[in-house]
């Protein structure tokens, strides 16, 4: 049986993980979105581009939950854009209300599915649809240290003039101003690029990465990133859905690791058919650790605010 994948909002991101999803051709996709004939136009359209794009992937669009039953993996990506010169924490108030109704929906058509959350401020959005799921911690995840650490992986190619294929990262933390890019596991070719560059150079590139979401907003100055989330989004489903057991860090439950608890943040976590299978604990450097908790703290306060 074809496995199924629902992604919930038809905005930029939703629209380009279900173009990126149909591409891939492992799973039939479904679009749900609150406006009426926006996801079944944006289905429709990327079922006709199939045969040039050379997939066979099952599109639909609706505007009810019931689509979504018999999902193997639902991704979430409703919620308001950010804006020029608002933070992710801006959009809390609004969007943790987009996420409770988004919640109600998924429980009553498909309520023991995994949820793979994008919607931002993306650690809370997290916390907020696992505690209104009932689900256990590891089927609930989200899409945040791999985003950013494409952003370092690109950006440190882009400053050595090798090819971004070769470059790896890691950034821990939560999905913000507060992330924490590790340039001890930042490599090119397997080689640390505390090797390759200046120290100089290396905080200016950690410092772009953490502003990448906001250079982005800065730029595009009606919208936010899509491209680069979306694609990261994929690689999470890609990695649930078939098994792939990547390791790769991502907004997962902590339990005690790194001195956290009751708390999702950016990890590296074993992905696969059993959603995160696996928490790694790196070996880190006091400063390291120190920023890793002061980044998840900062959620900690606004979880205690949350209305029940």
């Amino acid at each position: 049986m074809q496995k199924k994948v629902t992604v919930v909002g038809g905005g930029n991101v939703g629209a380009a993980c279900a173009q990126y999803l149909a591409e891939a051709n492992f799973c039939d996709v479904v679009m749900i979105d609150v406006v009426e004939g926006m996801p079944q136009g944006k289905a429709l359209d990327l079922t006709q581009a199939g045969p040039v794009r050379g997939y066979d992937t099952r599109v639909t669009g609706a505007n009810d939950y019931a689509a979504a039953k018999g999902s193997d993996l639902i991704v979430i990506t409703a919620g308001l854009a950010r804006k020029p010169g608002m933070s992710r924490e801006d959009l809390l108030n609004s969007n943790i209300q987009i996420m409770d109704s988004v919640m109600v929906g998924i429980n009553s058509s498909c309520p023991n599915t995994m949820l793979l959350v994008v919607s931002n401020p993306l650690d809370v959005m997290t916390y907020r649809a696992w505690q209104k799921s009932g689900l256990k911690p590891n089927m609930v995840f989200g899409q945040a240290g791999v985003l950013d650490s494409v952003r370092l992986r690109a950006f440190v190619a882009m400053e050595l003039g090798c090819a971004v294929t070769d470059a790896q990262a890691m950034v821990l933390g939560g999905h913000g101003d507060s992330m924490v890019p590790l340039p001890r596991y930042t490599t090119v070719a397997g080689i640390p690029i505390t090797e390759l560059l200046p120290k100089e150079r290396i905080d200016a590139i950690a410092q772009r990465t953490r502003d990448g979401g906001a250079e982005i907003v800065k730029l595009l100055k009606t919208g936010s990133a899509y491209y680069a989330p979306a694609a990261a989004t994929v690689q999470m489903a890609d990695a649930v859905l078939n098994d792939r057991k990547r390791v790769i860090a991502c907004s997962a439950h902590l339990s005690g690791q790194y001195g956290l608890s009751d708390v999702f943040t950016g990890v590296p976590v074993t992905l696969g058919k059993g959603g995160v299978e696996k928490i790694h604990e790196l070996k880190l450097e006091r400063d390291e650790l120190e920023a890793l908790q002061k980044s998840a703290s900062g959620y900690k306060d606004i979880i205690r605010g949350l209305p029940k």
